[in-house]
């Protein structure tokens, strides 16, 4: 016994001083592989440094051997100097380090962190070409620091600043002309010694272009940026791809936001290009880095010259219109692919209406109001016989459901029905009509709403900017579908949709199938879904649009239709000859057959018993 309580002591004793050398080895292993890491760490941190200080020094390299021994050039080389040029509607800051812009500020437009929206101003953004400086020394423009930069105000009060750079195989010239209350840059880039400057005449230019966050969802703001261009005398865009290859002549291409594009574009066009693009999915600013190679050939000669064009400005339907470069309007999303049958209606009807009211109304809600009111008054003769029809459907219900209970068979009921129906002269098709009208209107709204920089920034009752939802509150997490908020608009256009579903199920009789009877109040349900990350305006729009139909028919059915007068035509008309349709009597006789049918396969069934 006493030996036993021994051998359990040591066993004890033995299992505590294995744990304690476990903990310790396992302690010192991380403390050694935590100090392993620093040192490979700090190893790579000063491969890094040392990488970067022999690029720099190969750079230096190779300028110096393309500059020799000129020390006016020498002594310039690495000194920047930025320089300003602006008129009533943007503020450029050129840059001599390539002689190109390197800042545009619009003046008229603040982005979500209250400051002017700022285009081309990250250290990824750059225009550069490829230059043989020197015998057997090629080089980037970026590379090379530009002289000048003295602005010249010419006849037609536009500023004209000019970049020049000296080179041992000939003279680089970068002049930039900016005219008044324009947002738009002609660029002409001057070439002497261009047969050595190049190599057969090959002009390669690489655009680095990342756009970032100026609307309140960085979200939602990746989704409708798209890259667009016009090649081969045709508009076209990429938005779910993330490259391009252009083997026809290009003569402009867009990096696109919500509101927001840069775009250069050349006079002469582009032979062939390609553009890369990627959607960022962090939690940072940046909408996307986009990286855009185009090549143009050259005529063989000293001189050479190559007419550019930037626009650095808003996505505005009427600035786009007016610009030189061609269909630079359909940079504007008003409806594309399989909906560009709703562009002709936002062009010709909603925007010249929604300008129309802007023009003398103050407030965007207001306006948006107006617009609805028009779109209903404009499609009511079409709609009438809908809201009509549904108005009947509800008063006939009690006369229906009585027919049901005379017709317990399904298909009979049907039939009879359908004769019903004739004879109180309802139409029960046409109440598909106001459905099916509201889908192409809803699309164009849509586009129009989604695309409309007018609406960005303005307040109506509870939401701040019309452009984007409104917040009722905010959830703490992420909720599938709806995101990290709920809208009021939203709210609003699911509560009388849904009432309207219930009006409408409210007249329309027993179908006996409960999967029927409650599909009408899924729709509205899935509508919160849909739009509580779409602009205010457009569930705003939904909301009087759903007001003005529960008020079309509350009207007709109780200011309109006589139900007692109703019930006397039916009367009448049964009386009279009936006159089928040919549609009429071939459905008919396929319910018999079909009747008919049902009762053979019955009485099978039933003989088998």
């Amino acid at each position: 016994m006493n030996m036993d309580r021994n051998t359990i002591i040591g066993f004890v004793l033995l299992a505590g001083l294995l744990f304690v050398y476990l903990f310790i080895s396992t302690k010192n292993s991380h403390e050694l592989q935590g100090q392993r890491q620093h040192y490979e760490d700090s190893v790579a941190r000063v491969k890094r440094a040392a990488d970067s200080l022999a690029a720099i020094a190969q750079k230096d390299a190779t300028i110096k051997a393309v500059l020799g021994n000129d020390t006016t050039l020498n002594n310039e080389q690495g000194v920047e100097k930025l320089v300003t040029v602006e008129n009533e509607v943007i503020k450029v800051t050129f840059t001599t380090k390539g002689g190109q812009p390197g800042k545009v500020e619009l003046k008229k437009y603040k982005s979500v962190d209250s400051n002017l929206v700022v285009l081309n101003g990250t250290s990824f953004d750059k225009i550069s070409y490829a230059i043989n400086a020197a015998p057997n020394q090629a080089m980037q423009v970026t590379d090379l620091n530009f002289l000048g930069g003295d602005i010249v105000k010419n006849a037609d009060n536009s500023q004209t600043v000019t970049f020049q750079r000296p080179l041992p195989n000939g003279t680089l010239i970068h002049k930039f002309t900016l005219k008044p209350n324009d947002y738009l840059i002609d660029w002409n880039v001057q070439m002497g010694g261009a047969d050595k400057l190049l190599t057969q005449g090959a002009f390669n230019i690489t655009w680095q272009n990342q756009p970032v966050q100026h609307e309140s969802d960085v979200k939602y703001e990746r989704l409708q940026s798209n890259i667009c261009y016009y090649a081969d005398n045709d508009f076209d865009y990429i938005m779910s791809k993330s490259e391009r290859k252009f083997d026809k002549q290009v003569q402009w291409i867009a990096v696109s936001q919500q509101f927001f594009n840069t775009t250069l574009a050349a006079k002469n066009g582009f032979t062939t290009g390609e553009v890369r693009w990627s959607r960022h999915a962090d939690s940072t600013n940046r909408i996307a880095d986009v990286t855009t190679t185009l090549q143009a050939k050259l005529p063989l000669g000293a001189d050479a010259l190559v007419p550019l064009q930037l626009y650095y400005g808003p996505n505005d339907y009427r600035i786009l219109k007016t610009q030189p470069v061609p269909e630079m309007d359909k940079i504007i999303n008003l409806g594309r692919d399989m909906y560009a049958f709703v562009r002709p209606i936002n062009k010709y009807i909603v925007m010249p209406v929604f300008n129309f009211f802007h023009s003398f109304v103050g407030s965007m809600g207001i306006v948006i109001l107006l617009l609805t009111l028009f779109i209903r008054l404009g499609t009511s003769p079409l709609m009438y016989p809908g809201y009509l029809t549904s108005a009947k459907m509800k008063i006939l219900k009690p006369d229906l459901a009585k027919l049901k209970e005379k017709y317990p068979d399904q298909q009979q009921f049907a039939m009879e029905q359908m004769k019903f129906m004739r004879e109180a002269g309802v139409n029960q098709f046409a109440g598909c009509l106001p459905s099916l009208l509201q889908i192409p209107i809803f699309f164009a709204l849509y586009s129009f709403f989604n695309s409309n920089i007018s609406l960005r920034g303005e307040e109506f009752l509870w939401a701040h900017n019309l452009a984007s939802y409104d917040i009722l509150f905010k959830f703490p997490f992420e909720v599938w579908g709806l995101g990290n908020h709920i809208s009021l608009f939203t709210l609003t256009a699911c509560l009388t949709s849904f009432l309207i579903s219930f009006y409408n199920m409210s007249s329309t009789p027993d179908q006996g199938n409960p999967a029927l009877k409650y599909m009408p109040y899924i729709f509205p349900f899935i509508l919160l879904f849909v739009f509580n990350k779409l602009p205010a305006a457009l569930t705003w729009y939904y909301t009087v649009s759903n007001i003005i139909t529960l008020i079309l028919q509350f009207v007709i059915q109780n200011y309109i239709i006589n139900h007692d007068k109703l019930v006397a035509k039916i009367e009448v008309a049964r009386k009279k000859p009936k006159a089928k349709s040919k549609w009429a009597e071939r459905l008919e006789q396929m319910q018999e057959t079909q009747k008919k049918m049902a009762e053979a396969k019955a009485k099978q069934q039933g003989g088998k018993k």
